[in-house]
């Protein structure tokens, strides 16, 4: 028998799949997040397509998490509109990112939502989980305290373990009261477009030299710049700064 589960006063984070390759994956992941009041799912280039119908086979009847979940053609378009985003993943990475529990990761996850701001949780392919890359667009890194001897998760026992994480950490009296940011963060969307801004500026004077490091630096300012949580009016100044640079100079007695 099913129960419907009662509504929090946080909004709730969106679920990220990665070119998921199973749609009895997909289903699995979609029960999961209805049994913890999850709904918004998002799928970054199913291998099979979508809609798939091994997906509801499998999702005992969280249809509507399905009939609901979007598909994004790359990851960047995926978390565009979100404002705090978690990457999960077993294995350490090159990365100064933080790294959290799925307890602490879901205390953070409340407390931006109940500022009805955005947030999502990505979680990678079935076989080798996220690249360097795609953990790159995220602000914090999440992982479970596993046995390293057999740390590998499917992928709906990892959205299972953070549903549960969020959802417990949720429940009334684990809550702030009420949260007054003192401005929205930065959206990714608009984050993403200050990377690249920044990224052309510096190839125009070639900062990325030489050129087979280029990769390796990108990542070290995108991983330094993610951390500083920056807030839509901080992005918008930095823009501000960059167009600046990109003037010719005026000498002092010209302005």
């Amino acid at each position: 028998m099913s129960e419907t589960v009662p509504q929090t006063s946080t909004r709730p984070p969106a679920i990220i799949l990665v070119e998921p390759q199973m749609g009895e994956n997909i289903g699995m992941v979609a029960r999961a997040m209805a049994n913890f009041g999850l709904i918004d799912l998002r799928l970054v280039k199913p291998r099979d397509g979508w809609p798939n119908e091994k997906a509801h086979a499998t999702a005992s009847r969280a249809d509507h998490v399905l009939d609901a979940a979007r598909v994004f053609e790359t990851l960047k378009e995926a978390l565009a509109d979100l404002s705090l985003v978690y990457a999960t993943t077993a294995r350490a990475r090159d990365s100064f990112k933080p790294v959290r529990g799925p307890e602490e990761a879901a205390e953070r996850l409340v407390l931006h939502g109940a500022g009805d701001l955005s947030s999502g949780i990505l979680f990678g392919r079935e076989k080798y989980g996220l690249e360097n890359e795609e953990v790159g667009l995220a602000d914090e890194i999440v992982t479970f305290p596993v046995d390293p001897s057999f740390a590998s998760l499917n992928i709906a026992q990892a959205v299972l373990l953070m549903s549960y994480a969020w959802r417990n950490a949720s429940q009334p009296g684990r809550a702030p009261r009420f949260v007054a940011p003192e401005a929205p963060p930065a959206s990714k969307a608009d984050l993403y477009r200050m990377f690249e801004h920044l990224e052309g500026a510096l190839d125009e004077r070639n900062y990325f030299f030489p050129p087979e490091k280029r990769e390796v630096l990108v990542q070290n300012l995108r991983t330094m710049l993610t951390k500083a949580q920056f807030t839509e009016p901080e992005v918008r100044t930095l823009r501000g700064v960059l167009r600046s640079l990109e003037r010719p100079a005026l000498r002092k007695d010209e302005g």
